[in-house]
């Protein structure tokens, strides 16, 4: 009886999954759709599905080998951080001090741009403190946070813990490419890119730790990259509105990933006593994000 219950929950479990990702199928079908006479935001998009496909690249090895190492696991989330802290502060940040300075806002004096691009950092990690405080989620360490959280099954709320983490990585693409940047957007699509890889498997990792199937936690995987094109859609679109947005926007976008690997990141790579490994990891995605933005800018 008992065995006949639980797989009809596993039913139940893949049907949701297959409809949520059918489901946001559609809406990048939809959002393509509408995008396609604009330019700019068409990039964006694009650039966020090249970062969606290689967290889903990522998470293919969980099919063909064994659990990783709990010391490889951290270090993958360190390097991850590594990556995202370089985005935010070569891709992002002096590119947004830059912004401030050349729009001549607020007089393009120094503590203009000092004060518009810290405000909109601190802007971007209160928005992703409240999602994380009132959107029901669960760490893969830490437990359930957010609003109701115990009235969801702890499939969706790693869902909702996914989002959270990608949101910001999407949002940063798409600013990226309103800032007409060219060469540097890509540099920071690339670094996203890079770092979604071992993310994707330390996900679909995560999933099988936490008792679901390999199959069902490497698909769950894949449809958590979903959110990337439309974070990237959405930042392009919101920025690319109004050229005074941008400095704002690339601040946000920033401080949303210096949220994510402050709250998420590093706490979860720090938590089983491989702080060294996780380190050397951070510091080897810092470097080489540095050198992608920078030698290709």
């Amino acid at each position: 009886m008992k065995m006949s219950y639980r797989r009809q929950e596993g039913w139940r479990t893949w049907l949701g999954v297959v409809i949520c990702g059918a489901g946001a199928v559609a809406l990048l079908v939809q959002i393509w759709n509408g995008i396609h006479s604009h330019p700019l935001i068409e990039r964006a998009f694009l650039a966020g599905s090249v970062a969606a496909l290689a967290t889903a690249l990522g998470t293919l090895p969980l099919l063909f080998s064994q659990q990783l190492s709990a010391r490889m696991y951290d270090a993958l989330f360190g390097f991850g951080a590594g990556v995202m802290l370089a985005a935010s502060v070569f891709s992002l940040v002096i590119p947004g001090l830059n912004a401030v300075r050349q729009a001549q806002v607020l007089g393009g004096s120094a503590w203009a741009a000092s004060g518009v691009v810290g405000a909109s950092i601190l802007l971007g990690a209160l928005a992703l403190l409240v999602l994380d405080r009132f959107l029901p989620h669960e760490h893969f360490i830490k437990g359930r946070e957010g609003g109701a959280a115990e009235k969801l099954r702890r499939t969706w709320l790693f869902v909702f813990a996914i989002a959270l983490h990608n949101l910001p990585e999407g949002l940063a693409i798409g600013v990226g490419y309103a800032a007409n940047e060219g060469v540097r957007a890509d540099a920071l699509t690339m670094g996203i890119a890079i770092q979604d890889v071992p993310e994707g498997l330390v996900v679909a990792l995560a999933l099988l730790a936490a008792g679901y199937r390999r199959r069902f936690a490497v698909m769950l995987g894949v449809v958590s990259g979903l959110v990337e094109p439309v974070g990237a859609a959405v930042g392009a679109a919101v920025v690319g509105y109004s050229a005074a947005m941008l400095p704002w926007g690339l601040g946000f976008a920033a401080g949303a990933m210096l949220f994510v690997i402050s709250h998420e990141i590093i706490p979860e790579s720090h938590r089983k006593g491989h702080e060294v490994y996780a380190t050397i990891g951070l510091m080897m995605g810092f470097v080489l994000m540095m050198v992608l933005d920078t030698a290709l800018a």
